[in-house]
């Protein structure tokens, strides 16, 4: 701009054949800029290049087709949205569609996924009113010399008002295991349990096992001899055991990583 402004003080001065000259160009470059110089430096800036119409572009009927469909899709991707426009017979291309969509502002709004709120957890009133039980696999690198190769696993119950705990070790994780652990559990604790709650594992439960009608689990008939009500936490939700989970990781920490037996 400032090579432009420069110029044609030059050429206003001296003309514009000596102008062409003494700045290497053409006289029409001259004329061209001195037609469209008002004073202002600005007026010498570049305009854009961009053509004023293309053979290929998108018709008035299309530009309105697009634009009413993202009326009434505003949230559908750029795929899913092309998808749709095809088949009300829409024949550009993908990269075509996302240009336009660019130039009139119609890319899809994404919405926010929706804030999770946890529901406050029931403060328990008294002892045994619920027990939680889970399983923890003994880490082989923990078990060494004559036991190497084979495979232990934790039984753990918390009662979640007094946090008094128990714990015993199996040799398999299974319902029949289970069980046994569930009648040592009854002998240890001094007050009455009124309710278990465990994971949906198969050495509890086979309520999401390929059986369309489950039977029950030996540990679940040992709870109905007892007449203690067994409580289930939603599928892959650990959080909802999470007492016993902890209790689990701090075994872990205090004892598995750095003891071998």
């Amino acid at each position: 701009m400032l090579f432009r402004q420069a110029l044609i003080k030059y050429s206003q001065k001296y003309g514009v054949t000596k102008a062409a000259i003494r700045y290497k160009t053409n006289r029409q470059y001259i004329y061209r800029w001195l037609k469209r110089y008002d004073g202002t430096i600005q007026s010498l800036a570049d305009k854009s290049h961009r053509p004023h119409h293309h053979p290929n572009q998108h018709t008035e009927n299309e530009i309105k087709l697009i634009k009413g469909m993202r009326r009434r899709n505003p949230n559908a991707g750029l795929v899913v949205f092309w998808v749709k426009l095809r088949k009300r017979g829409y024949t550009r291309s993908i990269t075509g569609l996302y240009r336009v969509l660019k130039r009139i502002g119609g890319m899809a709004v994404k919405l926010k996924n929706p804030k999770y709120i946890p529901k406050k957890y029931e403060q328990m009133r008294f002892p045994g009113q619920r027990v939680q039980i889970d399983v923890k696999v003994v880490p082989t690198s923990c078990i060494v010399g004559d036991a190497k190769g084979e495979k232990f696993y934790q039984y753990t119950a918390i009662d979640e008002y007094s946090r008094f705990r128990y714990i015993a070790a199996f040799k398999e994780q299974s319902s029949y295991s289970s069980q046994q652990f569930l009648n040592q559990l009854v002998k240890v604790f001094k007050f009455p349990i009124y309710c278990v709650q465990t994971d949906n594992g198969q050495e509890f439960t086979k309520r999401l096992g390929s059986s369309q009608k489950p039977t029950q689990t030996l540990f679940e008939k040992r709870l109905s001899e007892l007449n203690i009500q067994h409580k289930l936490i939603k599928p892959y939700t650990p959080r909802h055991n999470g007492k016993v989970e902890r209790s689990h990781r701090k075994d872990n920490e205090y004892f598995y990583a750095s003891h071998k037996f």
